[in-house]
């Protein structure tokens, strides 16, 4: 089943994601409290091209994703010091509610529906599967961002992995590197 689409005047959040300081550390700590596993886990994910608050730069970044019913749970962990929307919440060893994920039925329309409510993009960016996303910067009223995702074929199948490990999750390995 793929997530619903979001438009600007109606919006589904697919995704809660959690900075984390140790993403090997909140793993455990998440699948004990939540009862959730396992986990898909990506490694120091070199993000490029990046821009953050419209100038360039670049990410590393470890992932870990895990379906806890209709809504999956990122833990994010940012490895470099570069300015992100990461950073502008939290420090290296900060941990916390960073933010929630929508696929757009438009994603250049859903920007905009931020943008002319005074919410700037604060980092936007491309993974290596040319999945992408942009950070909106709601921490203001939300106190969290709004992740937009570029949606494409890749994504909907990374969301049905995680979905499908979950269904058939033993309880046994709490972590599937990918």
């Amino acid at each position: 089943m793929r997530p619903p689409s979001s438009t600007p005047d109606r919006q589904y959040f697919v995704q809660n994601a959690y900075h984390v300081a140790d993403v090997d550390e909140a793993m455990p700590r998440f699948a004990k409290l939540l009862g959730v596993g396992p986990f898909l886990i990506r490694r120091h994910i070199g993000l490029t091209p990046v821009t953050y608050r419209g100038a360039s730069t670049s990410l590393d970044i470890s992932a870990a994703h895990v379906q806890a019913g209709p809504i999956q749970i990122e833990l994010v962990m940012q490895h470099c010091d570069n300015p992100s929307a990461f950073r502008d919440m939290y420090s290296p060893e900060k941990e916390g509610l960073h933010h929630v994920a929508i696929f757009p039925s438009d994603y250049n329309a859903m920007i905009d529906h931020y943008r002319q409510q005074g919410h700037q993009v604060a980092t936007e960016l491309v993974t290596p599967e040319k999945r992408g996303a942009a950070y909106i910067d709601t921490v203001a009223t939300l106190g969290h961002m709004v992740e937009i995702y570029r949606v494409n074929e890749s994504l909907y199948e990374f969301y049905q992995a995680v979905t499908d490990a979950a269904k058939h999750w033993d309880g046994q390995q709490l972590a599937i590197e990918i």
